[in-house]
């Protein structure tokens, strides 16, 4: 039966499908993007489960974050060691037993470890289906092939904080792990039935006599480890002021200098640097970071603003975001479609200014706006950012050879994931000392000098009197209420001096990317040497 449906799936040359092959991959990939941001609304609820402390439950986060961070960069290097198939399908594996296990977790500290293997696993998962991808399809195709790996990756993250706060209020937080078991093992069956690794990619033998390079293997690790604690955990513990910040910054700094250079002098590199040198591959790398910059910090600043000042419940203030991936899903295709007909670099050019243009207008947004308006401003940004990721990796990997697309997949996705974390750290950290800094301005006008502030105070005095509250009373609770103004009005002034921040950065990003060298053809000619 088994043979019948391969069979199936075969084209008349006997090569299986390359879209069913995308498909398969992009499973995985899929939950595991939508587990770097589904637990974040459920957080409360396993704090309260598991009788932790608010704080020691955001540990459930960094945990995962540290561990797939460190296994991002390596997952080229193992690919090589253990073959990509086996290590693509072993990744998969340990994601999903870790996820049942996350779900079955009886105390935070086992549910910690076990989200350490998870994220251990899923960091394997995103490098492994770019360079499937980049080998399965001609280039002339590999334009669509990354628009359905793009769904994955760009519209997981902002379809996560709804579908958590869905199932958290509906069932339990443990279903928003035991929901990836099926489609892990959906994901092992099918790649295992389908998925072979190209003649060409050349395994790593230690009978031959390569050695591991445990000193770089463990620098690396420590540094990337290290500043994922930071950016988790920085603004918590005010950054510097903290000696745990302090001890972890030396330890990273010490671990990715020491471990960029070993690994720059090395013959058999763990992660190869010097993949760098290819200018394309050097630009797109850091656009990939800027995209991540800005996609996770917007995913992070609008459903948090909808509920935090307006109200808004988790799950509809989440709500907010799914119209724009829904319109990323529909862009895709056609951008890859159009990224083998026209310069990558004016697509990219486009999606910036559209999105730029996009966070400029949410920066005049009020404590007025409606949901229609917050939808509408997210699918504004979401077209800009559909024109993007295709293009930035379809470019990156234009003029790299096939045998480093391995290695090369893992350093652009760490990129983005490193840009994910220092953009919410940045915009974490913005809105509390902004927020500070607002409220201090606008405060300086709430004094018994000022006209408005007594007329206000009068009005709402009177109106409250007029309700049934005593006099000494109505004057308090009026005093009450105008400083709740002051705070929200403080608050959403931050909220807008991010919006403008990210958007500044989008156009900051433009003449970076004109650096790129100029494709030699179009219609699907680059060269992949």
């Amino acid at each position: 039966m088994i043979e019948r449906i391969t069979a199936k799936l075969r084209m008349p040359d006997g090569s299986i499908n390359p879209w069913v092959i995308a498909i398969t991959v992009t499973l995985a990939t899929f939950m595991e993007v939508l587990d770097t941001s589904i637990a974040n609304v459920a957080l409360p609820h396993i704090a309260g489960s598991l009788s932790a402390g608010a704080d020691e439950s955001t540990w459930v986060l960094t945990s995962y974050l540290v561990s797939n961070a460190i296994v991002l960069p390596l997952s080229g290097w193992l690919s090589s060691l253990l073959g990509r198939k086996r290590f693509y399908m072993s990744c998969v594996i340990v994601f999903t037993v870790s996820s049942f296990l996350c779900g079955f977790a009886p105390s935070l500290g086992m549910l910690v470890f076990f989200r350490i293997l998870q994220g251990a696993g899923g960091g394997g998962l995103q490098p492994s289906e770019q360079a499937i991808l980049n080998d399965t399809f001609s280039v002339d195709k590999r334009g669509m092939a990354f628009a359905v790996y793009g769904v994955a990756v760009v519209v997981a993250p902002t379809l996560g904080p709804w579908l958590g706060g869905w199932i958290t209020d509906n069932y339990s937080w443990r279903w928003i792990f035991y929901i990836n078991v099926p489609v892990g093992i959906l994901s092992i069956l099918l790649t295992s039935l389908l998925i072979s690794d190209p003649p060409y990619m050349k395994r790593i033998s230690l009978k031959e006599g390569f050695r591991i390079d445990y000193i770089g293997l463990g620098l690396i690790s420590l540094g990337l480890g290290s500043l994922q604690i930071i950016l988790d955990k920085g603004q918590r513990d005010d950054w510097f002021s903290s000696g745990f910040i302090r001890m972890f910054f030396v330890l990273m700094v010490v671990g990715l200098i020491g471990g960029v250079i070993r690994e720059i002098r090395s013959k058999e590199p763990v992660v190869d640097f010097r993949m760098l040198k290819e200018r394309n591959f050097a630009v797109c790398t850091l656009a990939m970071f800027f995209l991540g910059f800005v996609l996770y910090s917007s995913t992070l600043l609008i459903p948090e603003m909808l509920q935090e000042l307006l109200g808004y419940p988790a799950e509809l203030a989440g709500m907010a975001l799914s119209p724009g991936g829904a319109l990323i899903m529909v862009c895709m295709p056609v951008v890859g479609f159009l990224v083998s007909r026209v310069d990558t670099r004016l697509l990219i050019t486009f999606g910036c200014t559209i999105s730029a243009s996009a966070l400029l207008v949410m920066a005049g947004w009020s404590l007025g706006l409606d949901f229609r308006h917050a939808v509408l401003g997210r699918m504004f940004q979401a077209f800009g950012l559909a024109f993007l990721f295709i293009p930035i990796n379809v470019s990156a990997f234009a003029y790299i050879p096939r045998e480093k697309t391995n290695m090369g997949t893992g350093i652009i996705n760490l990129a983005r994931n490193i840009g994910a974390s220092v953009g919410i750290a940045t915009v974490s950290t913005l809105l509390e000392r902004r927020t500070q800094w607002h409220q201090a301005r606008l405060m300086e006008h709430v004094n018994p000098l000022s006209e408005a502030y007594r007329n206000k105070l009068s009005g709402l005095t009177v109106s409250l009197a007029s309700g049934g509250s005593s006099g000494p009373g109505a004057a308090a609770q009026a005093h009450g209420m105008i400083y709740g103004m002051v705070q929200r009005q403080a608050a959403m002034l931050a909220f807008l001096d991010n919006f403008k921040l990210l958007g500044v950065i989008f156009f900051a990003v433009i003449p970076v990317m004109l650096m790129m060298k100029r494709p030699k053809a179009q219609g699907g000619n680059i060269p992949v040497h």
